[in-house]
């Protein structure tokens, strides 16, 4: 989200472990191994009574990669195809009316967002457009010292209701559509992380995920890669290098058009790469039907770091068959709400240089925490 990109771009990478236990291919094209993600079916994750512990320390663990895919989803194929068919279309739409989209007071964090990121380099990031909304509440709060206070989180949506109507009816769907399975996925995470340590029932990622208003989706749309920009060839040139730092981020399979037109990505080397606890680069594929979900810090350390987040980004796709390729995609930020308390363990393995053994600050609190320093060190 735009409040955090500084720091997600400065954020040290996690501590060392072990290889993950993948099967790995490497591509003649590519630099770097490509693993599957781990997937558990939506009718798995449907039961309660099912013990997906194995899944999830495969995905989430400390051996694994931060991420798995939910499978076979009903509904999902056409709602992630009728939102991402709509990335260009906005991008396209007037400036003008994109500027009445924008939000500067919540840091672009609600509406239309283009060239306000910063880049590795720290240059303005201008190959890649955003749209902000919460999926869920269009108004998480009227009261005025929270809007003032918390303005990328209790803020309203912003909605292209005469530019581009359909956007917001097909924003929500796919939005609430993951948010759902992310429920059901947190509470086998709780199940998890349960066996490994104590915890209160009112502070499982599930309970905490349900109750909050501060959930974020973002449409991204990547504009085609200018040949020959020397940012054009690093690993993360369509997305820096960052964690999450929420809880759970659900993913879609990024959808590759050319004037709007859908079409294969002409560059098996481009996609979604993570940096692995043992500092290996990996590049993830998953399949176009399926959900991806990723952990976010706030998760890795209430967890105790029984569920583990790791750095990724984005490469675009290089070479000649590779002009005029457009990417879009959604991601839905799931975190806690605002308010909501956060009581930290003892040990604390991220930000531990902010977070007093067994602290209790909420959300909101945190999160500026986080924001004081790393604004604060960027600028100096």
């Amino acid at each position: 989200m735009q409040t955090l990109i500084l720091y997600r771009f400065l954020h040290p990478i996690s501590q060392n472990a072990v290889v993950p236990r993948y099967a790995m291919s490497r591509s003649s094209e590519a630099s770097f191994p490509t693993i599957t993600t781990t997937s558990i079916s939506f009718s798995q994750l449907q039961d309660k009574n099912a013990d997906l512990s194995l899944k999830i320390e495969e995905g989430f663990g400390t051996n694994g990669l931060g991420i798995l895919s939910v499978t076979d989803v009903p509904g999902y194929p056409s709602l992630r195809r009728n939102l991402l068919q709509l990335a260009p279309r906005l991008a396209k739409l007037p400036k003008e009316v994109k500027e009445d989209l924008e939000d500067p007071n919540s840091r672009y964090n609600f509406g239309w967002s283009h060239g306000k990121e910063k880049l590795e380099s720290g240059k303005p990031d201008i190959l890649k457009g955003s749209y902000y909304a919460n999926p869920i509440l269009d108004t998480p709060t009227t009261e005025v010292s929270l809007i003032q206070r918390y303005p990328s989180y209790c803020g309203s949506n912003i909605w292209p209701r005469n530019a581009l109507p359909e956007l917001e009816v097909a924003f929500k769907a796919l939005g609430m559509l993951i948010f759902d399975v992310g429920l059901m996925l947190a509470y086998h995470c709780d199940q998890y992380v349960s066996k490994g340590m104590k915890t209160h029932k009112d502070e499982g990622l599930e309970s905490i995920l349900r109750r909050s208003r501060c959930h974020k989706g973002r449409l991204l749309y990547y504009f085609p890669s200018q040949q020959g920009d020397p940012d054009g060839n690093s690993l993360s040139s369509w997305c820096g290098w960052h964690t999450d730092h929420g809880s759970l981020t659900g993913l879609t399979c990024g959808m590759f058009t050319r004037d709007g037109v859908e079409m294969s990505c002409p560059d098996s080397a481009a996609g979604l790469y993570i940096r692995t606890r043992s500092d290996q680069i990996v590049k993830v594929v998953f399949g176009k039907d399926d959900i991806a979900y990723q952990i976010g810090e706030t998760t890795q350390i209430l967890s105790g770091s029984y569920l583990c987040a790791t750095p990724h980004c984005v490469q675009a796709p290089k070479g000649n068959k590779s002009s005029g390729i457009e990417r879009s995609t959604f991601a839905l930020f799931m975190q806690p709400d605002w308010d909501e308390k956060l009581n930290f363990p003892e040990e604390i393995h991220i930000h531990k240089e902010l977070i007093p053994s067994n602290a209790s600050l909420t959300f909101g609190e945190y999160s500026e925490m986080l924001l004081d320093k790393y604004y604060h060190q960027k600028l100096t």
